[in-house]
């Protein structure tokens, strides 16, 4: 397994914006995503993304969240815009480290995960 380290989160307003980041080490990998989970609740997937740019939005991520990846510098980024406080949460990125192919979304399989950064937004 690589490491993944995330870092960009924040306090911010309703309405705000972030960029949340998320370096690899050691490993490439076919499917990434990033995951939230807010106090007392499940984590859940936000976004997903390919190396061949391919993505995958959650219901509430989509159309206010952009998710992309350099794969040259092995960083993924999390763009969230018009953000609301039910996005407060800690937020993971995480990979597939071991299967390459087949459907990045929902239900895959995630071996490697960062510690996570916070995400506040309150007025």
């Amino acid at each position: 397994q690589g490491q993944l380290t995330e870092s960009g989160g924040g306090s911010v307003q309703p309405g705000g914006s972030l960029r949340l980041t998320c370096t690899t080490s050691r490993f490439r990998s076919w499917c990434m995503g990033w995951f939230r989970e807010a106090p007392g609740k499940e984590r859940e997937g936000v976004a997903f993304i390919r190396s061949d740019g391919g993505t995958k939005y959650a219901e509430s991520a989509e159309g206010r969240f952009t998710i992309s990846k350099d794969n040259a510098k092995d960083i993924m980024y999390l763009q969230m815009n018009s953000l609301k406080p039910e996005d407060t949460a800690m937020y993971y990125c995480a990979a597939d480290t071991r299967k390459y192919g087949g459907t990045c979304s929902f239900g895959r399989v995630f071996d490697s995960w960062g510690q996570g950064t916070q995400v506040t937004v309150s007025s």
